[in-house]
């Protein structure tokens, strides 16, 4: 599980496909303190940690985490938001995640609004019924309050240090982004027997 507060900013090094694709990430995470097959969300995809050394962690992905998500548009030098999986007695700042993306959105609009950033997204029409103003979504693997849903678009507002400390603060109008809509949305769309997302 995770919080959607990123605490790293990272930038994929390398990319190998083959039978799995295998990335390495380049982090200012202290390595040495995380375990091989450790969680780690990046971009909001939760991937395990298969090697590391200072300054690095690789991962493998199989083909379907790249179909379901932004993956197979990484190249190297792309900035990738990294989060590490709670601990026990963790502040939970964001809301609850579990790096499982549940489809990809796209940026239609990006515009300065006071002293934020707003960013509209397109999210895909079976996961846009259960996006809800005030309720939170995972954007790229950052957790995010809705500010208003027009149909199938959202709106949310990115302050200075979210735009600093992600790679939202880099987005462009366009690209796609991986979405985790809010967990009990997720359950509630279930129970009241809705198309599974």
């Amino acid at each position: 599980m995770f919080t959607g507060i990123i605490t790293d900013l990272g930038k994929v090094l390398e990319i190998t496909p083959g039978a799995v694709t295998r990335l390495k990430i380049g982090t200012a995470f202290d390595t040495a303190g995380i375990d091989l097959g450790a969680s780690i969300a990046c971009n909001g995809i939760c991937l395990s940690v298969v090697e590391k050394a200072p300054g690095w962690v690789a991962f493998e992905a199989s083909n379907e985490t790249i179909d379901k998500t932004t993956l197979g548009d990484w190249k190297a030098g792309t900035p990738v938001n990294l989060e590490r999986a709670l601990k026990l007695g963790d502040e939970l700042g964001g809301h609850m995640v579990s790096g499982h993306v549940d489809g990809v959105g796209r940026i239609t609009d990006i515009r300065q609004d006071g002293g934020s950033t707003r960013i509209d997204i397109e999210a895909p029409a079976n996961l846009a019924r259960s996006i809800a103003a005030k309720g939170s979504i995972t954007v790229d693997g950052v957790s995010l309050t809705v500010n208003e849903v027009n149909g199938p678009v959202f709106g949310v507002n990115i302050i200075p240090i979210t735009q600093t400390a992600t790679n939202l603060g880099v987005a462009k109008s366009g690209i796609r982004v991986n979405l985790e809509i809010d967990l009990i949305a997720r359950y509630v769309a279930r129970l009241l027997g809705k198309e599974a997302l």
